[in-house]
């Protein structure tokens, strides 16, 4: 199948969209997902095409990486543990918490700044702490507010009102158009609000596998940082923590089956679902670099043998989600 990049790509459909995953039950395929991705090369040749890899999506958290570029550019000043909550969608643990707490004392604001909606964190042993301790949902441990956090220092640095540091037409997000474009090659298209009501933008999947390529590629301060601090960009245990802790990949993950990851040859897929599931999407993401030979295919084999991959009957493991590639 032809790659096409062009700004006007349409959006990824059934009809552009092929097997990904198989979900096996007992030897029986119950359930199938489907979709597109891409593997390209460091250069950003197109290696390993699944589905029309041309097609747009919205990569939702995915584009956290450009938009952490754009609050550099703007003159944001961050430590090692502040561009990975940066760039993060955490679980809302103390320590993810704690850690955008820090960034935004270090750009002189504070958590009554931050215009996420209010949340439960994500891991379910800090929000039961929080019941225990009679407290609820906040502004800070939704998945975003370190990206937030990053936007609100970008208003700062460049003179915007706090107040503002939402509004789509201010120069913040300006800013991050610019970047998503500068390493995808690609306009943006179908500007939208995602759900943490920050912007979205649609790229092709190959666009967003070559952005990420060269992004991490020319700025080797936010590889590191991610790679030093892998709990911080999801959670522990999280499938994105555990690729980057044994792979060695450079991975975040977006909402509605969106996957994207930097292999350590610089080469990068990104990994579209087509119905939003995310239970397959870093599976996918991790079988294809390794047919690709990007990453080691006995260390990607022990990633997918992972128990969170496994389908459960009566307390025991009755099958597995498994990449079609």
């Amino acid at each position: 199948m032809s790659v096409s990049t062009s700004a006007g790509g349409a959006p990824l459909d059934a009809a552009a969209s092929v097997p990904l995953a198989v979900v096996d039950r007992s030897g029986f395929p119950e359930s199938q997902h489907i979709g597109a991705a891409v593997v390209v090369s460091p250069g950003g040749e197109v290696v390993l095409p699944r589905g029309d890899a041309g097609a747009r999506v919205y990569p939702r958290s995915a584009l956290k990486p450009f938009q952490t570029v754009a609050a550099l550019r703007a003159g944001v000043v961050l430590d090692a543990p502040g561009l990975t909550i940066v760039t993060s969608s955490h679980d809302g643990t103390p320590r993810h918490v704690e850690a955008v707490r820090a960034v935004l004392a270090s750009v002189g604001a504070s958590e009554a700044d931050l215009r996420t909606p209010e949340a439960w964190p994500a891991s379910r042993a800090a929000a039961n702490d929080l019941v225990r301790a009679g407290l609820g949902p906040s502004r800070i441990a939704m998945n975003c507010s370190g990206n937030h956090a990053g936007m609100i220092g970008a208003a700062l640095a460049l003179g915007i009102p706090v107040a503002e540091y939402l509004d789509p037409t201010n120069r913040v997000h300006a800013l991050a158009e610019e970047v998503l474009l500068d390493f995808s090659g690609v306009v943006p298209e179908h500007p939208g609000t995602d759900g943490c009501g920050g912007p979205v933008w649609s790229v092709s999947l190959v666009a967003l596998a070559r952005g990420y390529a060269n992004l991490f590629a020319a700025h080797p301060d936010i590889a590191s940082a991610i790679l030093a601090n892998p709990v911080l960009i999801d959670g522990e245990g999280g499938a994105t923590t555990r690729a980057i802790e044994s792979l060695g990949v450079i991975a975040k993950v977006g909402a509605e089956g969106v996957w994207c990851a930097v292999a350590p040859d610089g080469s990068a897929v990104a990994v579209k679902v087509l119905d939003g599931s995310p239970r397959a999407s870093s599976a996918v993401g991790v079988a294809l670099l390794a047919a690709a030979g990007s990453i080691d295919g006995n260390a990607a084999a022990a990633f997918l043998a992972d128990a969170s991959f496994s389908i459960r009957g009566g307390g025991r493991e009755v099958g597995r989600i498994r990449p079609v590639v």
